[in-house]
Parts: C-alpha cells; structure tokens; sequence
C-alpha cells in the first residue's frame, strides 16, 4: 500500500513539473523582450532580464526533480535526527521518504506561483502573487515541524 501512495505522489509530482514546462512553453511567445527575473519582499520587480530567463524556472525545477528522485531512492544516505535502528528502520525510512516527496511538491508549487507571476507582472506591475510569499514560507516551516512530530513518535 504505501508503494502504491508513494508511486502516486511520484506521478503526481512529475505531472506538475511537466505542467511548468507547459505553461513555460506555452506562455514564452507571448512575453515582452524584458521581463522581471527578481522581486523583493514588497512583491515588486527590482530586477529585469530577458525573456530567455522565463525558461531559467522548470530547468532549476528540472535538475531539483532528479536530485530529489536519486535522495528518495537511498534513503540510507539522509541525515536522521534519530539514530536508525532495526526497529525504527522502516519507519524512519519511510517518514524521509514521504517528507522529501511532500517537500518537492511545495518547491513545485512555489515555483509555479512565481512562474505564473513573472508572467502576470511582465504585462502589469500592479499584479500580486496567486499565493503570498509568507504563505509558502509557512507551509514549510509547518512541514518541518510536522516531520519532528512524526521523527520523534516513531523513533
């Protein structure tokens, strides 16, 4: 059963990783010659590049993709906060495989609400972010401390 959840989330993560793509491709003609490529902490654009940096966003994601796969698929090599043993292995392992699946779908989202505004403020620059900075900062920290919870019932 939990091949089955985690086959899942794989697929599910790849699908929103091949969505950015699409919406890169999709949306790259549209875009003027100079879009922004940084924001501040206010949401307002403070650096400009050109359009060829809207392709920079699903390449990161791309490479962060294969990374995140080859750390699930040896999950001895993670940092445990607990020491492993026989009785907690499968556990732990499990707990570190789930969270850096969970973790990858929060950088994908991230990263396509800031895809998604790079677009929406290179045509108006009183545009806000579907999905406020602070949120998704919170969604980790949140994830994190969740983890902990779990590391620590089960170890």
């Amino acid at each position: 059963m939990e091949n089955v959840f985690l086959l899942i989330f794989d697929v599910f993560n790849f699908g929103l990783l091949a969505f950015l793509w699409w919406f890169t491709v999709k949306h790259y003609r549209n875009l003027p010659e100079t879009i922004p490529v940084h924001f501040n902490f206010e949401g307002k654009a403070d650096r400009f590049g050109k359009k060829k940096f809207f392709y920079l966003m699903p390449a990161i994601l791309t490479v962060l993709y294969f990374l995140f796969a080859f750390i699930v698929r040896i999950p001895e090599s993670a940092n445990y906060p607990v020491p492993i043993t026989k009785e907690n292995e499968d556990a732990q392992f499990l707990i570190m495989e789930t969270f850096i699946r969970w973790l990858f779908l929060l950088v994908i989202l991230i990263f396509l609400n800031i895809q998604d505004y790079m677009f929406r403020y290179s045509f108006n620059d009183m545009a806000k972010p579907r999905v406020p900075f602070s949120a998704m900062l919170f969604s980790i920290i949140g994830s994190l401390i969740v983890l902990f919870i779990f590391v620590g019932i089960f170890k």
